[in-house]
């Protein structure tokens, strides 16, 4: 059903969400079918990207991290998603009475979870870590998790396209909070000795 529903976000959004605002999922559900496997993407694709392939900026040579730094960060990076995805579906959740009648909270969490569907694919990427191609290939998965939440906002909240607008608005706004957060939380560990390794 997890596969089932990713393909038709992809292709047919517009029926994908009247599907999802039918299911009856808990957050756990939601978690192990849904958002594990999606949130497992990036990580996992960064870690032998960058473990066997190597960044490249460029023409340089491929830049390595060692598996000992790797491994951390992409732990890092796996909990992060997770964190975020329950973080703005609360957030969603917190807002839903405000622009109408308050939502399920696991409604609000497939919310958060199916909309970013296409930047996490995008992490597959990762795999041919050259800094140009993922720029260019991330570009249209970042437009098309967009287009989803203004199209999945109004169907799953059940409010109207008018305020389904300003909602979605609003929700993207907290995406960015939870971004700068993240970013913040980067810096931070990084100064505390979770940065990156490199090969020599």
């Amino acid at each position: 059903m997890f596969l089932k529903y990713l393909w038709q976000i992809l292709t047919e959004p517009g029926t994908a969400w009247r599907h999802i605002k039918e299911q009856d999922w808990t957050i756990t559900e939601l978690y192990l079918n849904v958002i594990i496997p999606l949130a497992l993407i990036s990580p996992v694709a960064g870690y032998v990207g960058t473990t066997r392939f190597g960044w490249k900026i460029g023409a340089g040579e491929a830049i390595k991290l060692t598996v000992g730094s790797a491994l951390p960060i992409s732990i890092a990076l796996f909990l992060a998603i997770l964190v975020s995805v329950f973080v703005i579906g609360r957030l969603v959740h917190w807002m839903s009475d405000s622009y109408g009648e308050k939502k399920p909270l696991a409604r609000c969490m497939a919310l958060a979870a199916y909309c970013p569907a296409p930047l996490f694919l995008a992490g597959f990427f990762q795999l041919y870590p050259v800094l140009w191609v993922n720029f260019l290939l991330g570009l249209p998965a970042l437009g098309y998790s967009v287009y989803l939440l203004y199209s999945g906002v109004p169907v799953l909240m059940e409010i109207p396209a008018e305020r389904g607008f300003v909602f979605a608005s609003a929700i993207l706004a907290m995406c960015l909070v939870v971004l700068v957060g993240l970013l913040v939380s980067t810096v931070i560990l990084w100064s505390h000795g979770l940065g990156p390794a490199f090969v020599d």
